[in-house]
């Protein structure tokens, strides 16, 4: 089975670490692993987000027209890859910053505070963490001590210090993905209309 991801938002919310500590657990698992992140403009504080696929066969194709999971962490996020989502996938949306509706009711929808979590955890900038832990929590890609670990790899070799309000954002995050979703409306229910991004 293979599982693909887009993590989007504002330059410096952390979605390129949150896709690699996808990806490394992932990995540590003995998994098939793509990880495509996106550079350019979007690096100074506009939108900017990366890919995740994960798959248990060789993966096929880097190219990902419709993602099983989208992360959108801010409006223009949300406005970019909410289309792009496929029927029954899962959108993890962060409160903090979006105040827009979700449109389409075909999507499984986990709404959570994710900026105001992360600074209860000790950080603001663990916003991805935080939102980290919630997709895993509504689609076990990984195992969450899969992803323990390989957060606690990767924090501990530049910034040991920060490791407990890592794991505390992945724990928060977690919790409330168990608790924050809405399932998609009924398979006969019409699908939102939303134009897919480009």
């Amino acid at each position: 089975m293979e599982r693909s991801t887009i993590f989007s938002g504002f330059g410096g919310q952390g979605l390129l670490f949150a896709g690699t500590v996808l990806a490394r657990a992932a990995m540590a698992e003995g998994r098939e692993v793509l990880w495509i992140p996106s550079y350019g403009p979007e690096m100074r504080g506009g939108t900017a987000f990366c890919t995740v696929i994960v798959g248990d066969e060789p993966i096929g194709s880097p190219i990902v027209d419709r993602a099983d999971a989208a992360v959108v962490l801010n409006p223009p996020s949300l406005a970019r890859f909410e289309g792009l989502v496929t029927a029954r996938g899962l959108l993890v949306v962060n409160t903090s910053l979006i105040e827009a509706e979700v449109r389409r009711t075909d999507l499984e929808v986990v709404t959570i505070p994710c900026t105001d979590l992360a600074k209860e955890a000790g950080d603001d900038r663990l916003v991805s963490v935080v939102a980290l832990g919630a997709l895993i929590a509504r689609r076990p890609i990984v195992a969450l001590g899969s992803l323990r670990d390989a957060l606690a790899s990767i924090v501990s070799a530049k910034r040991p210090e920060i490791l407990a309000a890592d794991l505390a954002a992945l724990d928060a995050g977690y919790g409330a993905g168990l608790v924050g979703g809405q399932a998609p409306a009924a398979a006969d229910a019409p699908v939102g209309e939303v134009a897919a991004a480009g």
